[in-house]
């Protein structure tokens, strides 16, 4: 695999990351300290990860107990988490945030379910954007014949179809999501990807 494809591959790899992140944010029936990972909190005019700001604990599977480290930001935090429509109802105690997590309701569901092909429609964007650059590269290198320049298009193809491929099987499994078994499915395909990827680098390298 040429040098231009080893660079695209690395980003479509980013693009499936960037898939994982968004997906673990979408809240199913279990409570995990992921759902708040992208809650971003008002801290003296500055916002920042509610993780940099609070431990966050999981009591008995349906319950978050969020602790922030300054207790005078506790009802900032609170809005925080009221502000990242997550459909959860905050519960502002003395010095904890206790958050009751819901069974899904159908609504729910499927809502869930559109937020995850809205994620993984903009990872097939990335990927699609990722394959236009790298073969605007390829047909411009000078240095390529035509049948290495054809071989090369064909290549970024059947990259583009791979990635596309697990992209619409990490977004199925998160539909189909009710335990967390399913989350690590897809971080061990995300995993795999990039086992693949540096092999792939490695190979490249020892070309003569």
């Amino acid at each position: 695999m040429s040098d231009n494809l080893i660079k695209a591959e690395e980003r479509m790899l980013k693009a499936i990351e960037n898939l994982e992140s968004n997906l673990k944010t979408i809240r199913t029936g279990r409570a995990s300290s992921q759902i708040l990972e992208r809650v971003q909190v008002d801290y003296y005019g500055s916002m920042m990860p509610i993780n940099q700001l609070s431990s966050i604990q999981v009591v008995e599977g349906t319950q978050l107990v969020v602790k922030p480290y300054d207790r005078s930001i506790i009802k900032s935090v609170g809005h925080a988490i009221q502000a990242a429509n997550l459909g959860l109802n905050p519960q502002v105690e003395a010095d904890v945030i206790r958050i009751l997590v819901p069974q899904l309701t159908q609504e729910r569901r499927e809502q869930l379910a559109k937020d995850a092909q809205k994620y993984g429609e903009e990872a097939k964007v990335a990927i699609r954007n990722i394959r236009r650059d790298a073969n605007d590269a390829t047909k411009k290198n000078k240095e390529l014949t035509e049948d290495d320049r054809k071989a090369e298009l064909e290549d970024s193809q059947k990259l583009t179809d791979d990635y596309i491929k697990q992209v619409e099987q990490i977004v199925n499994e998160k539909k189909k999501e009710k335990t967390t078994k399913v989350v690590r499915n897809s971080t061990y395909m995300y995993r795999e990807l990039a086992n693949l990827c540096e092999k792939r680098k490695k190979y490249s390298r020892n070309m003569p």
